[in-house]
């Protein structure tokens, strides 16, 4: 049990870093705020909880999306971990940067005047050294899985939004970090509380530019994204070399899962062979595909002639 524990933690090694550093950042977060009345510590506290909120529920979809396929849902339940990733993305928005622009407003208002500010200088740089460390697991993560490709690139591209939302969680809190303290700084240097108003919506609009991003991204996961075309052109390339083949008109894949996709060929054989014979031929293939990629996870191949097939516009795609 206790190795299955140690496994788990392991694989999903950015969530619970996040989920670690975020609860014992937000809680002394919220101390500072309540002994300094800083509206960007209060802020930031919500920030966290949010954050560790997210994680909670991230880690509650992938262990959801691994549940066996039934009669009810017959590719399995892979892409629940899609819908998680998007609901994450509206409480970023709803929550986090909509409390963030109210606070700050509220703050703008009808200031407070601020008390000593060395707490809230505590805070921050506990705080930034904890996320620092969970930044530095979720990029070093995130750099193993992108490979060669730009990290924008390997962000659009991802089929896994655990990594690429901690990252952009994490991103967005150093960056409240820095504004919170600047925030602070600058209330006191200009005695003037309004600012610690400002640097909270600051904080809301770079929580909200974020959640637009991720909500983008989970959007395009959730409704069905394409397998990586080198996946694509692998399928075709060992279809298409057997001899029996004279034609592979499409190869339409989709993810089921970060690690799971559904394949389908249209494919036309040889008039000469047997419908018997098209059969073990069409067995063997599956087999040679599963072992080339081992996440095809479910393979259609189906006979059709070259004219009759479907196609779409863009030839990588179909």
């Amino acid at each position: 049990m206790a190795d299955g524990l140690t496994a788990r933690i392991r694989e999903n090694i950015v969530l619970y870093g996040a989920l670690a550093a975020n609860l014992g950042i937000g809680v002394a977060k919220f101390v500072a705020a309540g002994i300094t009345g800083s509206s960007s510590m209060l802020t930031e506290g919500v920030h966290s909880c949010v954050d560790s909120g997210n994680q909670v529920l991230l880690l509650y979809g992938q262990h959801r999306a691994k549940r066996a396929p039934d009669a009810v849902h017959p590719f399995g339940y892979g892409r629940e971990l899609y819908f998680w990733a998007f609901v994450v993305a509206i409480l970023i928005f709803a929550v986090g940067a909509g409390v963030s622009v109210y606070e700050g407003y509220r703050h703008i208002i009808t200031p407070e005047p601020l008390l000593d500010p060395l707490v809230n200088y505590i805070v921050l740089g506990i705080a930034m050294a904890m996320e620092g460390a969970s930044w530095f697991i979720a990029m070093r993560e995130f750099s193993k899985a992108k490979g060669k490709a730009g990290w924008w690139r390997a962000i659009r591209q991802s089929k896994d939004p655990a990594g690429f939302i901690v990252l952009f969680e994490d991103s967005a809190a150093l960056a409240g970090l820095v504004i919170a303290g600047v925030g602070v700084w600058a209330s006191h240097y200009f005695a003037d509380p309004r600012i610690d108003g400002v640097a909270s919506i600051l904080i809301g609009l770079i929580l909200g530019l974020v959640a637009v991003l991720l909500a983008r991204e989970a959007k395009g996961l959730l409704i069905g994204e394409r397998a990586d075309p080198q996946v694509v052109e692998t399928v075709r390339d060992i279809i298409a070399r057997h001899p029996a083949v004279t034609a592979v008109n499409h190869v339409r894949t989709i993810h089921t899962a970060p690690d799971a996709i559904f394949v389908a060929a249209s494919v036309d054989f040889d008039d000469a062979i047997t419908m018997g014979a098209a059969e073990t031929l069409i067995e063997e293939l599956e087999d040679e595909l599963r072992a080339a990629v081992p996440r095809l996870s479910s393979i259609y191949i189906r006979p059709e002639k070259r004219e009759n097939a479907a196609t779409l516009a863009h030839p990588i795609q179909a």
